[in-house]
């Protein structure tokens, strides 16, 4: 064999890196759109004329239809087709993506971004099967950085695309660039995925879905009226009261499945239940600052969505470049140690973004510092 035909890719890896783009380009639109839609909330808000309450909902709407349906995606995705999957989920989010951009009021857009939700859970778990499917053994986890790299630079992307955007051509278009690409996604998909199933999958689990599904909407529900309403209300008890019942009998209806959503027994571990919490602490105590620091700059400092999404940045970017770092440190030290080191960044970051928001004279300058420490190190 020749040098020359040494370094020319074979068709195969051709073939394989092209299902990897598309997988990893599918994942990354759940994030672009994510954080654009954060810069641009405020106006939003101002368009629609909705509360602040209204406009908690256009995140939480579709983080809640996307988690309460995570697990059913997978579900239907390893037992109907990863890529039936992935090309249904594209339609889904494109449509819902419009019908963000068309509406006409605060619950219009909330439930068109509930439908979103329901697009995405499609596209995350079906395109991670696909490159599961696709990649084995050292190729898998070069396969997987590449897909973590591309959702870096749509985290790091984002804000600044949002802002820029919203500046430009107003609100609606942070759902509407979707559109195009969402198309342009699904033509690709269904030309250089091939359809993959697990043989071994059984039926949907319906009552598990739903008892999941309902309990965690009653959790997330009675979380964002908690404030307004009062957590000693009727109303914030009685949602709190039904989220746990139906939580525990998704537990026990999963407990007697021969082939269940969750592995319980995977909480017997406690490497597995610390990482699992410490990722829960990390995402209630520093993530949420992607949702609250574009509303508090523009709405108390009068930024522009272009300048806040700009100012987003130092938060963004270490989101792209720390996991590179981890990988390297990873090779010296434990996960457990590199877990701590990133809880403890964390720890010092926060109360410093604090500070910094509470001190802040107007300029960018005087938040980039505390912003940036505040991103933990994720491997």
């Amino acid at each position: 064999m020749t040098h020359t035909q040494r370094r020319t890719p074979t068709a195969d890896g051709r073939r394989k890196f092209s299902v990897l783009l598309t997988a990893s380009l599918v994942s990354s639109l759940i994030m672009l759109d994510a954080n654009i839609v954060a810069v641009s909330l405020p106006s939003m808000a101002r368009s629609l004329g909705a509360t602040f309450t209204e406009i908690e909902w256009v995140v939480s709407a579709y983080v809640l239809t996307f988690a309460a349906l995570l697990l059913a995606a997978g579900s239907y995705a390893d037992r109907h087709g990863r890529k039936l999957a992935t090309l249904l989920g594209l339609v889904v989010f494109t449509v819902a993506s419009a019908l963000c951009g068309l509406a006409t009021s605060a619950c219009m857009l909330n439930l068109a971004r509930a439908l979103q939700g329901v697009g995405a859970s499609l596209l995350l778990t079906a395109s991670l099967a696909v490159i599961n499917h696709a990649f084995a053994g050292p190729e898998r986890a070069k396969a997987y950085a590449f897909w973590g790299a591309c959702l870096g630079i749509a985290i790091t992307g984002g804000p600044i695309g949002g802002g820029v955007l919203t500046d430009l051509f107003g609100w609606r278009w942070a759902f509407l660039v979707n559109v195009p690409i969402g198309v342009a996604l699904f033509v690709t998909a269904a030309i250089v995925i091939a359809e993959s199933r697990d043989h071994e999958a059984t039926r949907l689990d319906l009552v598990g879905i739903l008892t999941f599904s309902a309990g965690l909407f009653l959790l997330i529900w009675a979380l964002i009226d908690g404030n307004s309403l009062g957590w000693g209300t009727a109303a914030i008890v009685w949602r709190l009261a039904g989220a746990a019942a139906l939580l525990t009998a998704f537990v026990c209806v999963e407990l007697r499945q021969q082939r269940p959503m969750v592995d319980f027994a995977l909480f017997k571990q406690p490497t597995f239940l610390g990482a699992a919490c410490a990722m829960l602490g990390y995402a209630g105590g520093a993530q949420v600052l992607i949702f609250f620091l574009p509303l508090v700059l523009q709405n108390a400092y009068g930024f522009a969505p272009a300048r806040a999404g700009l100012a987003m940045v130092p938060f963004a970017l270490p989101m792209f470049l720390t996991p590179r770092l981890g990988a390297g440190l990873a090779t010296r030290y434990s996960g457990r140690t590199l877990l701590t080191l990133g809880l403890a960044t964390t720890l010092l970051g926060t109360p410093g973004t604090a500070a910094g928001v509470t001190a802040f004279d107007g300029s960018e300058g005087g938040l980039v510092p505390t912003r940036f420490v505040a991103v933990t190190v994720k491997v």
